[in-house]
């Protein structure tokens, strides 16, 4: 049995380690501070035995868990980030625990009435009887992804201590800066050197994903002619009604806040300008790659339309593509994806297998040859103050890692 105390003790020492990353930085990793969990991790994976413990100059690490089996095993892996989400104050965090939650509220901050509601997070209720560790209301919690990579060095240890459970060669792989997009840009698949791998890093438990959204950016920006208001009768062009304009042709329900599933959305996620330039930065996003291309194309056609039906339109558009769907790289082999789904069975977990509706490193790597599903950390409502995540969730993810590793030995 994994020992759950040690497990919380990791998990605690872990997110009180400020790792924030800075996407206006572009250093690698984007924060000095990162290099603080960065050197403890790899300490603490050559203190557990494991072997060709190595950190790079940009805070990559990798590790091995050699084989302890007679015969030719695939070298599989399992991948966390260490940086914590820029969305929200993440210095001084001090987590709390509620052991044998009763089902209700939970008051995070009494002075500033900071509750986390079991009404309006309904799920909360899924974890009455359990031990649940959340924020003070005044931090995130971090346990994105802390609780995978928490879970990742604990399943290692075990299987360290237990020579017993079979395996076959395991690869141990954690990066910086996933939260601002750039955690795979750095990975070396070649030397990580696995048929695939399994990021720790999705959210409830029985979570298990191979598919994501095609996802790129946009920036539009729309200039205007600033005149004195008193004399600027058919001299100035307003370029902020001109950005209110192409937002208005965009349809009104393809946004995050009005889809669910399989749909994809235009998010505009900034806006900022005045008389003489606006510029608005979107994110698009699509499972589906032919309605992907065909979200940016839109985006290109009310530009080109804009530009040629209003005298004084002057309207620039920059596309980015950021991240495509793994399922068209896991597919091929979703022998992987069932060997998880059959090692949480094993474990009485009901496995969810549902889309991501968002992006994960393992989309990344899998484009790059490592082909990545998602598994669950266990946590909940990331990136603000009301995360929190069950003890017993993280301990189930920790023997999910272990079942598979016994069952990929067996295959």
């Amino acid at each position: 049995m994994i020992n759950s105390q040690r497990l919380l003790e990791r998990f605690l020492t872990y997110i009180k380690i400020d790792s924030q990353s800075d996407p206006s930085s572009d250093a690698t990793p984007s924060t000095e501070k990162q290099w603080n969990i960065a050197n403890l991790l790899k300490k603490e994976l050559e203190d557990i035995g494991l072997e060709d413990v190595t950190i790079d100059d940009k805070a990559y690490i990798m590790a091995t868990l050699p084989s302890n089996v007679d015969h030719d095993v695939e070298t599989i892996g399992f991948v966390s980030h260490f940086d914590t989400s820029p969305d929200f104050n993440a210095t001084n965090i001090n987590p709390q625990i509620h052991k044998n939650y009763d089902g209700g509220d939970i008051v995070l901050n009494a002075e500033q009435n900071i509750i986390l509601s079991s009404s309006y997070f309904e799920e909360l209720k899924d974890y009455k009887g359990q031990t649940l560790i959340t924020t003070d209301g005044t931090t995130l919690l971090s346990a994105d992804d802390k609780a995978g990579v928490t879970e990742i060095v604990s399943a290692m240890e075990y299987l360290v201590n237990h020579p017993k459970i079979k395996h076959g060669k395991i690869r141990v792989g954690f990066t910086p800066d996933e939260e601002i997009g750039r955690g795979a840009h750095h990975f070396d698949v070649d030397r990580f050197g696995a048929k695939y791998a399994y990021t720790m890093d999705g959210s409830q438990i029985g979570e298990l994903e191979y598919e994501n959204f095609n996802a790129a950016s946009a920036v539009i920006k729309f200039k205007g002619t600033s005149v004195h208001p008193g004399y600027a009768k058919n001299k100035m062009v307003n370029s902020i009604y001109m950005a209110q304009r192409f937002i208005d042709i965009l349809p009104k329900d393809e946004v995050p806040e009005r889809t669910e599933g399989y749909e994809g959305f235009f998010h505009l996620s900034k806006i900022s300008g005045d008389i003489e330039l606006t510029e608005l930065k979107y994110i698009i996003r699509d499972h589906d790659k032919d309605k992907f291309e065909a979200r940016k194309q839109l985006m290109q056609d009310i530009v080109a339309k804009m530009n040629t039906s209003i005298e004084e339109a002057d309207i620039s558009i920059e596309l980015k593509d950021q991240y495509f769907n793994m399922r068209e790289k896991v597919e091929p082999i979703k022998y992987i994806v069932d060997i998880a789904e059959e090692a949480m069975k094993q474990l009485d977990i009901t496995p969810i297998l549902k889309p991501i509706r968002g992006g994960t490193d393992g989309a990344q790597l899998s484009y790059k040859g490592l082909p990545c599903p998602n598994i669950f950390a266990g946590g909940h409502n990331f990136h603000g103050k009301f995360e929190y995540v069950p003890l017993e969730s993280m301990v189930k993810a920790t023997e999910v890692i272990v079942k598979i590793a016994e069952l990929t030995a067996k295959k």
